[in-house]
């Protein structure tokens, strides 16, 4: 069961939630989080990947809570669903463009929508990570989600995959930006164009007489012709690139011809343009109805450093420079700022550390022994060097990085532990199929 704390006064956003929860068939609990000292000691302690926080209740004073998280980033970031009294508001809040927000609704939409918004948070668990709380990625990751028609649901994928590859440091601000305005574009293209046949002239005369585009979208879903059509993304992460393609089930389109046409400022009509403009090299297949697009993925990128360790000794590391010997009695504690270190064991290579990794000598640090391991800087690097009396009190003064560090070190053990299993069955199968080779010889 996944507990999902809710920050709300409002008895009918309350009661729409706790249905939701109760559907959900045990799959979700909600908390109700009332005083401003229980809401921050649970996001503390318990670090919820989803946080639904009511932006439209003053009584619970959501701004403040934003500072608290803004104040910690390392520790508090992303996973917020914010809950808004109106349009207004709505944009207002969009347009502070907030990393942490994950989707933005107002409060009817919400009301009416938890049941679907919970299913779709279960559908995709493994896309909810709170920065700092990701894992090293060595193979690629590919699959696909499958969206209605309802905008709701295509922005809250759209910016699913842009925080999961801002929060595991694949993108930088500027990235997910510049990502998030291709990947909208491209969605509400299939949504509009391919599913739903809105034409350039109906949209038009729409748009003319100052109506709302969604409305028109969720007149046009419920056409027979529309009904039941979905929008198909895949994605393909590797730690070099991201490969995402978006798919509807409409006729498809002269995409040539639209995008040899000049871009012209209008009322729309630039979606193709403006996808362009965000990333580079967006690709269609022959019918129109696919389109596909490659970024470059950071690598490597500096982290930033939690505020309980702001305050200590910033090292800087030249190429080839030791960090620390196999064998030497301090246990000093390094949080890895940027760069990469190779790992040595008995003088063989053994792992090489990057941002990702987090910390450098918590063995040593941890058992009180002697290094295990020679730790030597590639390229330039720094590290922030922690001894261990100061850790001790820093985590007495924030006992919460206590729980947080100690998670962090329990996902650690866990992928060894998946890749110690993965190590034997295949030690089992090269020895199996060696010993039926020996058996065959005379």
């Amino acid at each position: 069961m996944k507990k999902i704390p809710i920050v709300s006064k409002t008895p009918s956003t309350l009661t729409a939630f706790k249905a939701a929860c109760e559907k959900s068939s045990g799959e979700f609990e909600p908390v109700v989080l009332g005083a401003r000292e229980e809401i921050v000691a649970y996001f503390n302690y318990e670090l919820p990947e989803i946080k639904i926080i009511d932006f439209g209740d003053e009584a619970v004073g959501a701004d403040d809570l934003m500072e608290v998280i803004h104040a910690d980033p390392w520790l508090l970031f992303g996973g917020i669903i914010a809950v808004c009294r109106d349009h207004k508001q709505k944009t207002n809040l969009g347009r502070k463009r907030d990393p942490n927000i994950l989707l933005i609704l107002t409060r009817e939409s919400f009301e009416e929508n938890t049941d679907r918004l919970l299913r779709i948070l279960t559908q995709n668990k493994q896309f909810l990570f709170n920065r700092g709380m990701q894992q090293q990625m060595n193979t690629n990751e590919t699959g696909s989600f499958v969206s209605d028609n309802d905008p709701t649901d295509i922005l809250f994928y759209c910016n699913l995959i842009t925080s999961y590859l801002y929060n595991t440091n694949r993108l930088n601000d500027e990235g997910r930006s510049a990502l998030q305005g291709a990947l909208m574009e491209l969605l509400l293209n299939a949504v509009e164009h391919g599913n739903c046949k809105i034409g350039y002239d109906e949209k038009t005369a729409w748009l003319s007489e100052g109506k709302n585009m969604l409305d028109l979208i969720e007149i046009k879903s419920k056409l027979p012709e529309a009904e039941g059509k979905k929008v198909y993304i895949s994605y393909d992460i590797s730690n070099l690139r991201t490969r995402i393609s978006v798919r509807d089930d409409g006729d498809g389109f002269d995409w040539r011809k639209r995008l040899e046409a000049e871009l012209e400022a209008g009322l729309h009509g630039m979606g193709i343009k403006l996808a362009e403009s965000f990333v580079s090299a967006v690709s269609y297949n022959a019918k129109g109805n696919e389109a596909s697009f490659e970024i470059p993925n950071q690598k490597d990128a500096a982290n930033s450093i939690p505020v309980i360790m702001q305050e200590q000794q910033i090292l800087t590391f030249q190429d080839k420079q030791v960090v620390c010997k196999e064998g030497d009695t301090s246990n000093d504690l390094f949080y890895i700022r940027s760069g990469k270190y190779a790992v040595y064991v008995q003088k063989k290579l053994v792992s090489v550390l990057t941002p990702n990794d987090m910390f450098i000598g918590e063995m040593s640090f941890l058992l009180n022994d002697r290094r295990s391991a020679t730790i030597i800087s590639i390229g330039l690097g720094t590290l922030v060097k922690i001894p261990k009396m100061e850790f001790i009190t820093l985590i007495r003064e924030h006992p919460h990085y206590g729980i947080f560090l100690s998670r962090l070190l329990a996902q650690r053990l866990a992928r060894q532990s998946t890749q110690t299993v993965e190590l034997r069955n295949e030690y089992n199968q090269l020895k199996k199929e060696f010993d039926a080779l020996k058996a065959k010889r005379p």
